[in-house]
């Protein structure tokens, strides 16, 4: 995608409601914009998250005189799951209860507070348990045509489930042997379910891509709804789209005397990572971070 669509788009889904206006109108894939819309969601979440803190204890007080916290979050333009945890918390609630009652809304201390949780849930696509479902199920699709493909090239592989313990950073695929593409000798490759703009590249080469050229060397990274036209791809490291990907037919030399038996996973291993309440920092399927920091 071009760099001028793309900030058309990012900075056009402000809301849950442009996803749904935007791919119609515009005949985009829903997926794909919902992805955007969460890239700017989680991004100004986290760059807010201490200014609308330090408001809570105003914003509790209009709660008290009978103001809804749903109607509090959309006039902050905040994700309404957030703020009503940090709300929660103001209000004395512990904070393990106050992420129960998000799971459990019956839980709530009274009636009022139930119905305010199950509206800021219902509000809430991104930072609810059923929005984070939603991010874990876009990674474990992901990780599936990741090996789907490997598997129909008779490509040998370990996941990160085989490798735990083994190293301190473990891509997605670990090929038993180097693949060949362009003359170019890859050793892993990482699925991403998510969009690769310039912030989340440099994001996901400091924290996962540069460790893994260090420990195997050169791989690739899948980003399954694209990336930004004229993204340099850093050394040793290919970038490539869903579609790209799925074109793409390998060498795959002989197996070297001496080298293990290919290894097929019976499957990609889900990062099912449990939702975790604000101010802990997690990522979901794919790397897609939708926590502020602590």
């Amino acid at each position: 995608m071009d760099r001028a669509t793309y900030q058309r788009l990012y900075d056009s889904l402000a809301t849950y409601e442009d996803v749904h206006r935007i791919a119609h109108a515009e005949h985009f894939d829903e997926e794909l914009l919902f992805v955007i819309h969460t890239h700017r969601v989680t991004r100004d979440a986290t760059r807010r998250f201490y200014r609308v803190k330090h408001q809570i204890p105003q914003l509790v007080k209009q709660w008290r005189r009978g103001r809804p916290m749903l109607d509090i979050a959309r006039e902050l333009k905040f994700p309404p799951v957030l703020l009503g945890q940090q709300m929660l918390g103001e209000l004395g609630i512990p904070r393990k209860r106050v992420w129960g009652t998000f799971l459990h809304p019956e839980t709530a201390p009274d009636a009022r507070l139930r119905k305010e949780v199950e509206d800021l849930l219902a509000a809430d696509m991104i930072y609810s348990p059923r929005g984070m479902e939603l991010q874990r199920d876009r990674g474990r699709r992901g990780e599936e045509r990741l090996a789907r493909w490997l598997e129909k090239h008779g490509i040998g592989y370990r996941t990160e489930k085989d490798l735990r313990g083994k190293y301190a950073k473990t891509p997605d695929a670990l090929l038993d042997e180097p693949i060949i593409f362009y003359g170019q000798k890859l050793t892993w490759i990482e699925s991403k379910a998510n969009f690769g703009d310039d912030v989340e590249l440099r994001k996901n080469l400091r924290r996962q891509l540069a460790p893994y050229t260090e420990l195997f060397g050169e791989g690739a990274v899948v980003y399954w709804y694209g990336y930004v036209d004229g993204a340099e791809s850093p050394n040793g490291i290919l970038l490539w789209d869903g579609d790209t990907f799925e074109s793409i037919t390998p060498i795959v030399p002989p197996r070297s005397e001496g080298a293990p038996a290919a290894h097929h996973s019976r499957g990609p291993v889900p990062r099912s990572s449990p939702a975790r309440p604000p101010g802990d920092p997690g990522s979901g399927p794919g790397g897609t971070s939708v926590a502020p920091p602590p």
